[in-house]
Parts: structure tokens; C-alpha cells; sequence
């Protein structure tokens, strides 16, 4: 099995270890399903609504909470040159999930909070390998491939 470096840091003090360990679990299958080399590194922060809030206004310029951000490394901004280490572990990026946002859509939607936690992990994880969801043809095979995983690894709704 694919076993990714994960850096997973509570901000919010929220949640227990089995919460935390089901999100590594979780992403570690999903890269198993994408086929990510081994030993590539991601990291996953769980934060207040408040700080994403700023995070959001700060780098995407929209003022308001959200649930998730993901910083993909791979990205190449315009005029950036691609950097590639031999032998160096793939660095992913960054995911940022609001625990609050987790919670209010977990109600919302009729699902636990934790099916809830790993669908926005999928989602971020998902956005660090490239996928997108701005055109109709994207977002369908992004949800249907998000989906997928979830119901595989039995966090099904």
C-alpha cells in the first residue's frame, strides 16, 4: 500500500486521535488509487472558521470561511520553472480544512461529521494532484472519482 509522509496538525484541539488517524488512513488509500509514488509528503490542517476565513481573504481575496484550501506544490504559477529532485520526495502541498464548517455541513447534509471530514480531505487531496472543478466535464469526473474513494473505503453517506 501507498504510504504517504502526512503532516497532520489540530489547530482547533477538536479532534480525537481515531478522527485523526481515519483522515490518514483515508488518504493514504486515496493515493494508493491514484497510483502516488510512495514516500510523497502532504500535509493536513484542521482550523477554525476564523482562520480560514483569513487564509481565504489573504490568498484566494474572498472574505468569508470556507471548508477547504489546498496549496498544490506541482502548480506552476505563470513564468515559474517546473523544479524536479531526483531521489527527493514528491511534496504534495497543503491541505486546510475548517473543523466548523466540517461540522455545519456534516447537519446540513445528514451525515457524520467524520464521512464529512474525509470528503474534504478526498476534495483537497484531489486538488493537489491536479483536479479541478471549474467546468461542468471537470467537476464531474473530480466528484464522481471523490465518490468513488469515499465509497470504497466505506465513508459512504
Amino acid at each position: 500500500m501507498t504510504k504517504l509522509m502526512i503532516d497532520i496538525v489540530d489547530e482547533t484541539n477538536e479532534l480525537t486521535e481515531e478522527q485523526l488517524n481515519e483522515i490518514e488512513n483515508l488518504l493514504n488509500f486515496a493515493a494508493e488509487k491514484q497510483k502516488i509514488e510512495d514516500e510523497s509528503e502532504v500535509s493536513v490542517t484542521f482550523v477554525s472558521n476564523e482562520r480560514i476565513h483569513e487564509i481565504n481573504k489573504e490568498y484566494r481575496e474572498k472574505d468569508s470561511p470556507t471548508d477547504v484550501i489546498s496549496f498544490a506544490m506541482e502548480e506552476l504559477g505563470e513564468g515559474e520553472a517546473e523544479i524536479s529532485a531526483n531521489g527527493m520526495p514528491r511534496v504534495l502541498g497543503d491541505i486546510i480544512i475548517s473543523v466548523a464548517k466540517a461540522n455545519e455541513q456534516a447537519v446540513d447534509y445528514g451525515h457524520s461529521f467524520i464521512r464529512e471530514l474525509g470528503f474534504l480531505a478526498v476534495h483537497g487531496f484531489l486538488h493537489l494532484l491536479g483536479y479541478d472543478h471549474m467546468h461542468e466535464s471537470e467537476e464531474e469526473e473530480m466528484f464522481t472519482l471523490q465518490k468513488e474513494i469515499l465509497d470504497e473505503y466505506g465513508l459512504t453517506r
